[in-house]
C-alpha cells in the first residue's frame, strides 16, 4: 500500500481545521510540523553526506555559523541554539575542525570562552551545495504539506510555492 506521503492530496486536513479528536488544534499542528521537519531532515541527511561529507548535526553547526554576518559564535551559544549538550558539541566541532571546515579560538578577555568560525573551504562547499540543499527541503516539504499548508509555509520558505505536489 502506498504511503500517504507519496500522495499529498491524501493528507489529512489542515490541523487548525475544526474537528473531533483528542488533541487540541495546537498539538495537532505541532505534530504535523514535526512530521514535515522529519521529512526534511531525512531528505537532507543524504544530500549533506554526499555534498559536504558531514553528519546532519555537524551540518546544523555549519548552517548556524554561515548565518553570522561577522565572525563566529561561542561554543556555549551554538549549544544553546541547537539544544545540544556542550560535550557533544565539542566532539562535533573537533570533527569539523579536522575536516578543515571550522576554526576555534579563545575569546579575547575570557580564556574559558571558545569561538568557532567557518573556514573559506566550508563557505565554498556550502555555496556549491546550496541549490541541492534547497531542492531537498522543497521536495521533502512538498510530500508532507497539502495545498492550504503549502500556501502558509510558502511565505516562510522561498521557492516552496513554486513547486506543485508530486502526484
Amino acid at each position: 500500500m502506498a504511503d500517504s506521503a507519496d500522495h499529498p492530496a491524501d493528507l489529512p486536513p489542515c490541523p487548525s481545521a475544526p474537528g473531533g479528536g483528542l488533541l487540541p488544534p495546537e498539538l495537532r499542528a505541532w505534530m504535523r510540523l514535526l512530521a514535515a521537519t522529519g521529512a526534511v531532515e531525512q531528505r537532507l541527511r543524504s544530500v549533506v553526506k554526499e555534498r559536504l561529507d558531514v553528519s546532519h548535526d555537524e551540518f546544523l553547526v555549519l548552517c548556524l555559523l554561515a548565518e553570522q554576518p561577522e565572525g563566529g559564535l561561542r561554543m556555549t551559544r551554538i549549544a544553546e541554539l541547537l539544544g545540544r549538550p556542550k560535550t557533544r558539541l565539542t566532539y562535533q566541532i573537533a570533527c569539523l575542525q579536522r575536516g578543515g571546515l571550522v576554526t576555534r579560538r579563545t575569546v579575547c578577555g575570557d580564556r574559558r570562552g571558545v569561538e568557532v568560525d567557518l573556514t573559506a573551504k566550508a563557505r565554498g562547499q556550502l555555496q556549491e551545495a546550496s541549490a541541492a540543499l534547497a531542492t531537498a527541503v522543497t521536495e521533502a516539504l512538498a510530500t508532507r504539506v497539502g495545498p492550504a499548508e503549502r500556501e502558509a509555509v510558502a511565505g516562510l520558505l522561498p521557492g516552496l510555492g513554486d513547486k506543485a505536489p508530486a502526484e
